[in-house]
């Protein structure tokens, strides 16, 4: 039988056994347009069309790279459209007072911190239980899991399992998950993945709040991976100044 025939024979069948609730049996089923969340920084903003909901984005930087303003400012965006988050932190670094001055509400935010007696190792393993019991229990605008401070040789030691698994954990739900990391660990897992890097000193009038830390800096922010076909491309760049 020609392979068209056989086709259009196996496409009867399915319709005829599942009234009809699958169009094309053997067609590919395009994914609806994935839904973002503004980061609250313009100019990441305009690069990138805010972080993708249902899907991992990675932000990927060196110490003072960025990282942290980033988040602060993702925390006081998800929070002030009365979102719940999550911060999952592996180094036990985030500052309470600092997220305050960033204009995060600190009252919508599950602070989740790892044991400082563990060895990295296992603070990332705690983590990444953390992580998938949060993605489990849904109900989050945003969970972030910061292994920024984790030695990179550790994070290295994370399987590209843990990250799959994230990846399909987070696809159904309307959460955008966020992971910071040293350097670029998930690979195709990520939809998104962002390097920083900071740059000279520069001026900053008129940011606002959430987006004005460690002060007179500024930060390149390089698109090294998008899935999203509104913005397919890698490479692309854009740079926001910080103050604190």
């Amino acid at each position: 039988m020609p392979a068209a025939a056989l086709r259009a024979l196996i496409e009867t069948r399915v319709k005829e056994r599942l009234g009809g609730r699958f169009p094309a049996a053997l067609g590919w089923r395009p994914r609806p347009a994935a839904q973002t969340a503004l980061t609250g920084i313009p100019e990441v903003d305009a690069l990138t069309g805010g972080l993708p909901r249902g899907a991992l984005t990675e932000v990927c930087g060196p110490a003072s790279s960025g990282r942290t303003a980033l988040l602060l400012s993702l925390l006081a965006e998800f929070t002030r459209r009365q979102e719940l988050c999550v911060l999952v932190d592996a180094g036990d670094s985030f500052d309470p007072a600092s997220a305050v001055a960033a204009g995060v509400e600190l009252g919508r935010v599950l602070w989740v911190r790892c044991s400082t007696g563990a060895a990295a190792l296992g603070c990332v393993e705690q983590a990444l239980r953390a992580a998938d019991l949060v993605l489990q229990a849904s109900g989050f605008g945003l969970v972030a899991l910061d292994l920024g401070d984790v030695p990179a040789a550790t994070a290295r030691r994370v399987p590209l399992t843990s990250w799959f698994r994230f990846r399909r954990a987070v696809e159904e739900t309307p959460a955008a998950l966020l992971l910071l990391t040293q350097e670029a660990l998930t690979g195709t897992c990520a939809a998104l993945t962002l390097q920083l890097a900071a740059t000279a000193p520069t001026e900053s009038p008129g940011l606002p709040a959430h987006a004005r830390l460690l002060g007179g800096f500024s930060v390149a922010v390089e698109v090294a991976r998008s899935a999203s076909a509104r913005r397919p491309g890698s490479g692309m760049k854009a740079a926001f100044a910080t103050d604190l």
